[in-house]
């Protein structure tokens, strides 16, 4: 076994702990990305959508009242040629309202399923995030340490540049 160190590039640790501060940077950026993602995607489900259908069903809604009014009008004025308009009217208003709370229904069930399927995938970036915040800075502080120790060990003149060893001559007799 030797007694020395062959150091060919210090270099290579410096060039690796770089790449490795890009890497974090970078994976802290996707993740941020990651989780603005799903929030965006929660508001827009919890409440955009939400918002949006129950206001439908309210305007649909007003649009039965209305069908079923004018139904009764017309009963009322006993013009049975406008029956048939009217009952159409109202069947395609109940359709439509029927419709609107269905899609609610839809995305109610959606933000269910989107949060039973999003939060575990969330705990897991969540650990990594973990891991990126807490284990990385040791690591490439460890590597600085490398950087320190081994460029402490060249400049000690304890690294030469090896000579071949030159196999020792037979013994003349």
């Amino acid at each position: 076994m030797a007694d020395q160190a062959r150091v060919s590039s210090v270099e290579a640790i410096e060039e690796f702990r770089s790449h490795l501060i890009v890497y974090i940077n970078q994976a802290h950026a996707r993740l941020d990305e990651v989780g603005d993602e799903v929030r965006r995607t929660r508001v827009w489900l919890q409440t955009e959508q939400r918002m949006h259908w129950e206001g439908e069903i309210r305007w649909r809604k007003r649009v039965l009242d209305q069908a079923e009014a004018d139904l009764m009008n017309s009963r009322l004025s006993s013009m049975k040629d406008s029956n048939t308009l009217q009952m159409l009217a109202v069947n395609r208003a109940r359709a439509a309202l029927q419709e609107a709370e269905a899609k609610l229904l839809a995305v109610k069930r959606w933000f269910r399923v989107y949060e039973s399927q999003v939060s575990p995938l969330l705990k897991k970036l969540e650990s990594l995030r973990g891991v990126l915040d807490r284990e990385m800075p040791k690591g490439l502080a460890y590597l600085l340490q490398i950087e320190k120790a081994l460029e402490a060990y060249m400049e000690a003149g304890a690294v030469r540049p090896a000579a071949p060893v030159a196999p020792n001559p037979p013994p003349e007799s």
